[in-house]
């Protein structure tokens, strides 16, 4: 079996910081329903105080994850345009000209 492409590669590398992204979203909701709800029950537990300070602690660890992770997300957008438009002049296979436009539009669409 050949080797990946470049153009596979670079796909594969937005789609996964895309996906990567997306979790991070993720657990950041999770994570502000965690203290909305600590924040609800407060002074039902001794340690809430902890808790409260631990969660916010988290909050702000997974918003730190952003700038950098959007910014990695940028740079492989833009390798990816590049190696696009190599193979499109090398006769890349329409498949991955597909796949590679797809992933750029998704990676376009979840940055706005």
């Amino acid at each position: 079996m050949a080797p990946p492409s470049q153009l596979a590669i670079a796909t594969s590398s937005v789609q996964r910081l895309v996906k990567e992204e997306a979790s991070y979203h993720k657990e950041l909701t999770q994570q502000q329903a965690r203290l909305e709800k600590l924040l609800a029950s407060t002074g039902e537990e001794e340690n809430a105080e902890y808790q409260l300070k631990q969660e916010r602690a988290a909050i702000e660890e997974t918003k730190a994850v952003f700038p950098p992770l959007r910014q990695r997300i940028t740079d492989a957008l833009q390798k990816l345009e590049d190696q696009l438009e190599l193979g499109q002049e090398r006769g890349a296979s329409e498949e991955e000209i597909a796949k590679a436009k797809e992933v750029i539009q998704q990676a376009k669409a979840a940055a706005n």
